[in-house]
């Protein structure tokens, strides 16, 4: 643990949210104990907020969409992954036996999970100031392919909430496949009706497929 403070650059109070955060949930399932995914969900929150605000400081003349599409790029797997490769966070997680022998350390998905719960494990710890010291480290030092730059979810999103009394939810509907090569099935709700479903290595993947198919079955042209 002393190691990879050395590499993320802080040092834990509570050293036991930095174990949480390396814990995957097949080593919580043979050893009984709590995985990182709850702390995954709530560093997904709070990498998008710093990343919003240091592109906001950054681009002064982007419009929105601009600001938007930066965003997600920043933001997805792959350029998780590459964060996580460059503080060399694999080397620290800790694996069920079949994750380990399948090669999770090096498995893109688990590491950028990994990556957001690390962030959110900080922010608990130490609050904004450090976890934002930490993500605006990483903002713009990863390339990300051209055609990752579309954030399929909020562009549904933005055309939804144009009807306030409109909402959408995002429904896991099935899981297959072993630890090491899951398939996640999605379904996208506009309030109580299906509009799109996906399917992805990844429940983030799998949303960003159901949105893409909602939108194109509302008209929507792709570049």
């Amino acid at each position: 643990m002393e190691e990879l403070e050395n590499r993320i650059g802080y040092v834990f109070k509570d050293k036991s949210l930095l174990r949480n955060a390396l814990t995957h949930s097949s080593y919580a399932n043979e050893t009984g104990g709590s995985s990182n995914e709850r702390l995954e969900f709530l560093g997904d929150s709070v990498l998008g907020f710093v990343t919003a605000d240091a592109l906001y400081r950054k681009m002064k003349d982007s419009p929105e969409g601009e600001l938007t599409k930066r965003r997600a790029a920043e933001v997805c797997e792959k350029a998780l992954f590459g964060y996580a490769k460059a503080i060399g966070l694999g080397d620290y997680l800790l694996l069920g036996k079949g994750e380990e022998h399948s090669g999770g350390r090096e498995r893109p998905s688990l590491l950028a999970d990994a990556f957001e719960s690390l962030i959110a494990a900080i922010y608990l710890d130490g609050g904004i100031h450090p976890a934002r010291k930490f993500v605006r480290r990483f903002i713009g030092s990863v390339d990300v392919e051209q055609d990752e730059l579309q954030d399929y979810k909020t562009l549904l999103q933005e055309i939804i909430q144009k009807n306030p009394e409109e909402h959408i939810d995002y429904i896991l509907v099935g899981e297959s496949g072993p630890a090491h090569d899951r398939r996640f099935e999605v379904e996208v709700h506009l309030n109580s009706n299906v509009i799109g479903a996906g399917v992805g290595k990844s429940k983030k993947k799998a949303e960003q497929a159901a949105a893409r198919e909602a939108l194109l079955l509302m008209g929507y042209k792709e570049d």
